[in-house]
């Protein structure tokens, strides 16, 4: 099923999460947090990339998976603590966090973006991800980064913790998926990014 949010009311959040097959997940360590909010059917291999990243490192986890038969994008600035004690919990608890997206455009095939309010982290995870990650590039200079993928709006939950975030975009290939795809890409890309959690 397919469906789309209008910037509305901060209950569509809720209806999201109330919807059959949706699962939420929040695992509460350090203070240094991954994200994934549009996992599952929507953004594939987000969630399992932020779960491991979160797991090898001792950082805290906040993650949203859709079920096979379900892709409903819902904007990240409509993603709000307000509507999720779980996300409340998560967003009051770390300090910085690097929330994993997946995208797909032409001729970015091979380019990993650091968008998010936090330059500085930013600029840190891409220098660990440039020496940890081969065959990629790595681009943290917003004016580089397409305006709908920098992650900027402020009620994105990427931007709501203390000190800020990250909002990595992550093409398919390095994902896993597609014909180019491969799972050493994703080892490699999970180690440097437990790397810089740490």
């Amino acid at each position: 099923m397919e469906r789309s949010a209008t910037p509305s009311l901060a209950i569509v959040f809720a209806d999201l999460l109330a919807s059959p097959g949706v699962t939420e997940r929040v695992e509460l360590r350090s203070r240094f947090g991954f994200m994934a909010i549009h996992g599952g059917s929507l953004e594939r291999g987000t969630a399992e990339i932020a779960i491991r990243a979160a797991e090898e490192s001792g950082a805290s986890l906040y993650a949203v998976e859709q079920p096979e038969d379900f892709r409903w994008h819902l904007p990240s600035h409509l993603v709000v603590p307000e509507a999720s004690p779980a996300l409340t919990s998560f967003v009051d608890h770390v300090d910085h966090v690097v929330s994993i997206h997946g995208y797909g455009r032409e001729g970015f095939w091979t380019r990993l973006l650091l968008g998010g309010r936090d330059r500085d982290l930013a600029a840190r995870v891409g220098r660990v991800l440039r020496a940890g990650l081969e065959g990629y590039e790595i681009i943290d200079d917003l004016a580089a980064i397409p305006s709908p993928l920098r992650g900027l709006h402020p009620e994105n939950p990427v931007n709501r913790t203390r000190g800020g975030g990250v909002q990595l975009e992550l093409p398919p290939r390095v994902r896993g998926l597609g014909p180019h795809g491969a799972p050493d890409h994703v080892d490699q890309l999970v180690a440097a990014l437990a790397e810089a959690a740490a």
